[in-house]
């Protein structure tokens, strides 16, 4: 919103310089993958190694039990949102490095395939379960996908329904699974 009307929506462009953060390396290795896997990394060791990162999985597989075990959950929330804003504005900055310019909408549609990535990997939605290594594999699994639709010629609209229900059914092996594991418990 805010963006849209300080740039009145039309695209700030940028110096060339500006570029090199979305080119490649050597002709043949793009940056960005680069970037990726650097923030993939620092996924993991934040979720794997860290406080915040048991937090995190602690809070999202039951927030209530969270609480009561000691963690104090509204301040861990706050880190959390802090730190996927910086995931965030990265990714923004590696975009509009890629597009050599700022604009308000480019990145619009990007959640859905952001979500996709996630379930694909094997996160729950319902939280507490999810690996950093898992959300990469579910990016490169959408990546194949959506490349596999273009060169079948299928329309962007399409491509978005073909993602819906992928993330569908995605959700559905989760709740099964989550089934299946709550029944065996009983």
């Amino acid at each position: 919103g805010l963006s849209l009307v300080i740039s009145q929506g039309s695209p700030i462009a940028f110096p060339e310089s500006v570029s090199r953060l979305g080119d490649t390396l050597g002709g043949w290795l793009p940056v960005p993958v680069l970037v990726m896997i650097a923030m993939g990394l620092i996924t993991a060791l934040i979720l794997g190694r860290t406080f915040i990162g048991r937090s995190m999985y602690a809070i999202g597989g039951n927030e209530e039990a969270a609480r009561l075990s000691g963690l104090r959950v509204k301040r861990q929330k706050i880190v959390i949102y802090a730190l996927s804003g910086l995931f965030a504005a990265v990714a923004g900055i590696v975009l509009a490095s890629r597009l050599v310019s700022a604009q308000p909408q480019a990145a619009q549609g990007y959640e859905l395939d952001a979500i996709a990535a996630v379930v694909i990997g094997g996160a729950s939605l319902a939280g507490g379960v999810g690996k950093a290594s898992g959300t990469l594999i579910g990016a490169l699994i959408l990546a194949v996908l959506r490349n596999g639709l273009n060169l079948l010629s299928v329309s962007a609209f399409w491509q978005q329904v073909v993602i819906g229900v992928v993330i569908a059914l995605a959700v559905l092996l989760d709740t099964l699974r989550r089934k299946a594991g709550s029944g065996a418990a009983s």
